[in-house]
């Protein structure tokens, strides 16, 4: 009787341990579309966003300019200019909920990988927010300066701008910020092929993205290196599958059955 209870008492902890791993379906369906929803609302907003950017300012190309195009450029763009900067910001923004929902969606939050991962995500989200929100806070003034300066002035003000373009932008913005965000795409792939919680195909998708999006980081570090290899295609198409990937990751997310369990 000793060893009946035994198993009786060792059963019903586990059934508790399950339970207590997967979300209740009403709970767990809100929180995956909440997260599904966020996933595509801020891919695409943020593409329509940057694109708008690229039409009116030459984004990304123009941040490999010296400031005396830059500059001027900013300058005649104006406060509409400044406004899509400020769109471009928090779109992208968006991303850190689902990021952090993410585990949750998944019914994952006891696993230590992700829960590593989404904290890099989200401060991939922050570190890139900074050198978005540097086009707001930081450069009009130096733009002001700039075309309204004398020479002196001007070549002061350039100093500046390739400082905090550097920092803010190259650095904070460009290199830690996709290389954090790299690692959590990764590490949500593998998770994937792993435990089939989403379709496998999602897993292989995020893997190529990841790897040709770390291919821009070699136009990131040509601006500190001279002569470091760049791929120009490779980033671009690299960004682009990327924001495919997490459209898709939404999607299925807004489709999964009702069960937690595939």
């Amino acid at each position: 009787m000793g060893t009946v209870r035994s198993r009786q008492e060792s059963g019903g902890a586990s059934k508790r341990s399950v339970a207590a791993a997967v979300p209740p379906d009403s709970s767990w369906r809100r929180t995956s579309r909440v997260t599904g929803g966020l996933f595509v609302a801020a891919a695409v907003g943020f593409t329509v966003a940057a694109t708008v950017l690229s039409m009116t300012f030459d984004w990304p190309d123009i941040l490999r300019q010296p400031p005396d195009v830059v500059l001027p450029e900013f300058a005649a763009g104006g406060a509409s200019l400044v406004w899509t900067w400020f769109a471009v910001a928090w779109t992208y923004a968006v991303l850190a909920v689902p990021i952090l929902l993410l585990p949750t969606a998944l019914a994952r939050r006891e696993d230590a990988a992700l829960r590593v991962a989404t904290y890099l995500g989200a401060a991939s989200v922050l570190l890139s927010l900074i050198g978005f929100l540097r086009w707001v806070f930081v450069v009009p003034p130096l733009a002001d300066s700039y075309m309204n300066g004398d020479d002196s002035t001007r070549t002061a003000v350039a100093a500046a701008w390739t400082a905090q373009h550097q920092y803010g932008g190259a650095l904070l913005g460009e290199h830690l910020g996709q290389l954090l965000a790299i690692a959590w795409s990764v590490t949500v792939s593998i998770l994937i092929l792993r435990t089939r919680v989403l379709p496998v195909w999602a897993g292989w998708l995020g893997l190529l993205a990841s790897g040709l999006y770390l291919v821009n980081q070699g136009d990131i570090l040509a601006t500190a290196i001279p002569g470091f290899p760049v791929w120009d295609l490779g980033g671009l198409l690299g960004s682009y599958l990327w924001g495919v990937w997490l459209i898709a990751i939404g999607v299925l997310l807004l489709r999964r059955p009702a069960s937690g369990v595939r």
